[in-house]
């Protein structure tokens, strides 16, 4: 066929690659009126942007005799008034968000609306804006100035702000079927992090990794508009492309539109191994339900990544005319080109016919692999070899994507499950080596030594404990900031004792690496000494380990003992502890030094130091953050004399609150922790929005979730321990009667 495609960004040059494969001859239009002058001489139209639907398009080439694949400028209005699209969804009963429309001189009703609402809001240019007619405001001020802003353009929409991961379902359909592309993952934001203003997109991935039919949300999206305009005799042809929140109560729509998505079509189009051209001709024709895709489109890669190289300036005005500079690739000017294996492409957007930037969106580049992983690192790879001046790329894309589908912490290699088996394995073998002296042994963290039999003295005692950093290490030497894992060892190690009621005495200290630096070693012995100081604590050991083969290059691994010391009869927890009794939690300064095998799997796409949205300093920075000491909140408790008493204190470590408050609970007592007694910190809420699929008490397990140790007291001495805490502290929880033989944690 003679194929004539409207439109010149990179999504058209997507579809014209498929078409050249499928040996179709193209025909590539700028816009629906230059298309005009070659529908004699072409067998079918295929839009692009939707401002050539809203032209009229679709009724041009049926005037001329032409297939087009795309719908009228009637029903592309389901793209090009958003305040039209709310109405039929909502008249046909389709999941969205709660909504109003204004006039441009209504900013006081809605003002009043947004108010009544109660909740956050999206803004909403009623009219198309080439993808950057939404805000979406960040507090109240904000809101005001979005609401401002853009009725001063026209028409506009609110609609209550939803949340949950977004995806794209893009659907051939021929009036009245449809068939599902795979789901794709758009990035709008300029910025990493999906920070800054809204853009066209910056990128996409597919297949998007949700737990989500397609078939139902082709059923609840699609399957009725497609009813609703067939029986009205306007049946829909072309691309129904709706855009999708999955929030925790359901898929809900956000918007439609009426044509491949760009980028989307970027990374989408080149999965498919069939012949595009066919298939919407097939759509004309109303004869979708009995072509081959019927039963599903054939892919020829599993997995794609499209990355976006946008001129500066952009989504504002772009600065043009730099010259684009590519080794990776054949040509930047007119075409789609590839490298030798086809596994990365280059969609030319934004270049002029000398190869200069000439547009906002300059270029995008396709990764197609297995997996996603090796899709995104060959379109990351491939763009290294691009460049212009001021070039904007987004370092993230796909970033949301590990943390999908992950549904516990054994999924990113570490199985809490297996160690706590190990520890009852191991359990009786240690049991017979103790002797009368030892009070507390395996699974209180800390081994618990009377010394009365040599001294004589009144029963004093030693607490030891023994613990590593984990796999915090290797995000620590990467991003060359050592120096704070030696804090976070001594700083776990006292917490460890502290809970037991004693303090820190001194501190030995192991390091093992694959190569000794002795730089990195200063580093990290700083950071000890620097807590230790703090503490009161003698630094003592300086044992270092040089073990090749056994460790990575340029890996380490730091570990250490804390020996502190307390008074038999002050040993916690208390005998009295039990039903009634109160949790009073203190806040963690971060995830201390736990997780970091999901965290670091969780963030292996995002930039260090880049700041996602949320949080108001670099990732890397964040996720350093030492391990604190709670030394100086607990010890003036403990010796209050007459003051509130404590109780017990529960370190929230590995395994979380649900695995760490049992350990100062008897048996037969319970703990009864309500969720959102705290405030949950930034940090936290972005991987709580990163798993969707994790559920509540496996995140608890696996992380602190901002509370980094618990005091239990009774209910009368909260108020004077808060009074005495010269920091923030919440109430948590509170004990309960349980099973007789059992101590569990309950999150309600």
């Amino acid at each position: 066929m003679r194929v004539l495609l409207v439109g010149s960004g990179g999504r058209e040059q997507a579809l014209a690659l498929n078409c050249r494969t499928s040996g179709h001859e193209v025909v590539l239009c700028s816009d629906a009126a230059a298309a005009v002058d070659h529908l004699a001489s072409v067998d079918l139209v295929i839009p692009g942007p939707e401002a050539a639907l809203v032209a009229g398009i679709a009724t041009t080439c049926a005037a001329a005799g032409v297939p087009c694949f795309g719908p009228s400028a009637e029903l592309a209005r389901l793209e090009s008034s958003k305040a039209h699209a709310r109405d039929v969804t909502t008249r046909l009963g389709i999941p969205g968000p709660r909504w109003s429309r204004f006039d441009a001189d209504s900013v006081e009703e809605a003002m009043a609306w947004w108010r009544d609402l109660g909740s956050p809001v999206v803004v909403k240019q009623d009219g198309l804006a080439a993808g950057k007619g939404v805000v979406v405001p960040t507090d109240d001020d904000a809101t005001v100035e979005a609401i401002t802003a853009l009725s001063a353009r026209g028409a506009f929409l609110l609609e209550e702000r939803m949340s949950g991961p977004e995806c794209s379902l893009l659907a051939l359909c021929d009036g009245s079927t449809a068939v599902a592309l795979p789901l794709a993952q758009d990035h709008k934001r300029i910025g990493e992090g999906d920070r800054g203003p809204n853009t066209g997109g910056m990128g996409a991935y597919a297949p998007a990794p949700l737990d989500v039919d397609v078939d139902e949300l082709v059923a609840t999206f699609i399957t009725p508009v497609l009813d609703d305009l067939r029986s009205a005799g306007t049946p829909y042809v072309g691309v129904l492309y709706a855009g999708l929140m999955i929030t925790p109560t359901g898929p809900r729509l956000v918007e439609y539109n009426c044509r491949f998505g760009d980028p989307e079509a970027q990374a989408v189009i080149p999965m498919l191994d069939c012949d595009l051209a066919d298939v919407a001709l097939a759509a004309t024709e109303g004869a979708l339900s009995t072509h081959a895709v019927a039963t599903g489109v054939p892919l020829r890669a599993a997995s794609a990544c499209t990355v976006v190289a946008a001129a500066p300036g952009y989504p504002g005005t772009p600065a043009v005319g730099a010259p684009v500079l590519a080794t990776t690739f054949s040509s930047t000017t007119t075409a789609a080109s590839s490298l030798d294996d086809e596994l990365a492409l280059l969609f030319p957007a934004g270049i002029d016919g000398e190869g200069r930037v000439s547009g906002g969106r300059v270029l995008a580049v396709t990764g197609l692999g297995d997996d996603l992983g090796s899709a995104r690192d060959r379109a990351y790879t491939a763009l290294d070899g691009i460049a212009f001046e001021g070039m904007q790329v987004r370092r993230d894309i796909g970033w949301r994507a590990p943390g999908a589908t992950m549904r516990s912490y054994a999924e990113s290699g570490v199985d809490i499950d297996e160690g706590t088996r190990a520890v009852d394995g191991m359990r009786a073998a240690v049991e017979r080596t103790l002797g009368p002296d030892v009070l507390r042994g395996v699974g209180s963290f800390g081994g618990v030594i009377s010394l009365a039999r040599l001294s004589g003295l009144e029963e004093p005692v030693l607490v030891a404990s023994t613990d590593g950093v984990g796999t915090k290490v290797e995000l620590a030497a990467r991003l060359g900031r050592v120096r704070g894992v030696g804090a976070d060892i001594v700083n776990h190690c006292i917490d460890d004792v502290l809970v037991q009621s004693a303090r820190p005495l001194m501190f030995l200290d192991y390091i093992a690496a694959s190569r000794l630096d002795a730089e990195l070693v200063a580093e990290v012995v700083s950071g000890m000494a620097e807590a230790c100081e703090a503490a009161g604590c003698a630094l003592l050991g300086g044992e270092t380990a040089e073990m090749p083969g056994v460790y990575a290059d340029d890996a380490f691994d730091v570990a250490g003992t804390l020996i502190g010391f307390t008074d038999r009869a002050a040993l916690l927890p208390t005998d009295d502890i039990g039903p009634g009794d109160v949790l009073l939690a203190l806040a963690s300064s971060g995830p201390h030094t736990n997780g970091y095998s999901l965290l670091r799997r969780l963030f292996q796409w995002f930039p260090m130091d880049a700041v996602p949205v949320g949080l108001d300093r670099p990732l890397g920075e964040a996720l350093l953050e030492p391990h604190r000491s709670y030394l100086d909140v607990i010890v003036p408790l403990l010796d209050a004399g007459d003051g509130p008493r404590v109780k017990g204190l529960a370190h929230i470590t590995g395994g979380g609150l649900p695995e760490n408050l049992p350990r100062v609970l008897p048996d037969g007592v319970d703990a009864e922790v309500t969720l959102g007694s705290w405030p949950v910190p930034p940090l936290f809420a972005l991987v709580r929005d990163l798993l969707p699929g994790m559920d509540t008490h496996e995140l608890h397990r696996t992380l602190n979730m901002g509370v980094g140790m618990v005091i239990v007291c009774a209910e009368g001495d909260v108020e004077a321990m808060r009074d005495t805490i010269e920091e923030d502290t919440w109430v948590i929880g509170r004990l309960v009667e349980g099973r007789p033989g059992h101590s569990e944690v309950h999150l309600r």
